[in-house]
């Protein structure tokens, strides 16, 4: 009799369990991770960035250039269409060691020539942001790499993305803190962020330029970067229900915007 009660005992128990376990499991939110690239810096007309350095850049310092270069471990050795891979290049030149930064700001060119203007334009990140990923050429310089996201409260966040001291080629690959909102209660949902820039910091006890004479041009004492594969991980997963398409930016734009 007791073996009965206590087997009937275990098994409630058993049972308990798997439901409260399925529960658990039926209040899960269903993802759908993408990876989205969101430049590859193969056309510098349509993905123009620009460069703005600190107070002891070096005169006419920092630029930036496209080189038709590219990571072999994201395109191989002799890549389909390889003249019209570009990779996006910083030159920087510093005249003491520092806390020196350099701002890489993406934006829209109007003017050519000596009347090129540059307007910063923050990039829209799709999604529920989960990872930013980019590729990055370094020459072993003791420097850091921060990127700077802005929220849909317009607060901007600087995340720290790591030491530069590596030699060619390296991923670059941080997760978007939690902290970060990208979602609020009311509809539509989802708030996307968005990037304003990526900075390159110094370190006082790193070079700031490449040891040579003084006769020396300008060009062969610069510190260079390179960046391409410009991405996120991002979750594209959102609910469906009626009346969804009410949320739509481009619907409200076209039918509130006018202020009649």
């Amino acid at each position: 009799m007791k073996r009965r009660v206590s087997r009937s005992i275990c098994l409630a128990i058993i049972l308990v369990s798997l439901l409260s376990a399925g529960g658990v499991f039926a209040q899960e939110k269903p993802v759908n991770l993408e990876s989205k690239i969101i430049q590859d810096f193969d056309d510098p007309e349509a993905q123009p960035w620009f460069v703005m350095g600190s107070k002891f850049s070096t005169a006419e310092f920092p630029k930036v250039a496209y080189v038709n270069s590219w990571p072999i471990s994201i395109y191989g050795y002799n890549p389909k269409d390889k003249d019209k891979l570009k990779t996006l290049g910083v030159a920087m030149l510093f005249d003491r060691k520092e806390y020196n930064w350099v701002d890489i700001v993406p934006g829209k060119k109007t003017g050519s020539g000596d009347s090129v203007k540059y307007e910063p334009m923050e990039l829209p990140l799709p999604g529920r942001v989960a990872m930013l990923d980019m590729w990055i050429w370094s020459g072993n310089f003791n420097y850091y790499i921060e990127a700077f996201i802005r929220d849909y409260k317009g607060i901007v966040h600087t995340i720290y993305m790591g030491d530069l001291n590596h030699v060619g080629w390296k991923n670059f690959r941080i997760n978007i803190p939690s902290n970060i909102p990208q979602s609020k209660k009311y509809l539509p949902k989802l708030e996307g962020l968005k990037l304003v820039k990526f900075r390159i910091w110094t370190r006082p006890t790193e070079v700031a330029a490449i040891p040579a004479g003084a006769e020396e041009p300008a060009h062969k004492k610069a510190i260079y970067f390179y960046f391409d594969q410009l991405k996120v991980l991002t979750d594209t997963y959102e609910d469906m229900y009626d009346g969804d398409a009410l949320t739509s930016p481009e619907l409200i734009e076209q039918t509130w915007s006018s202020g009649k």
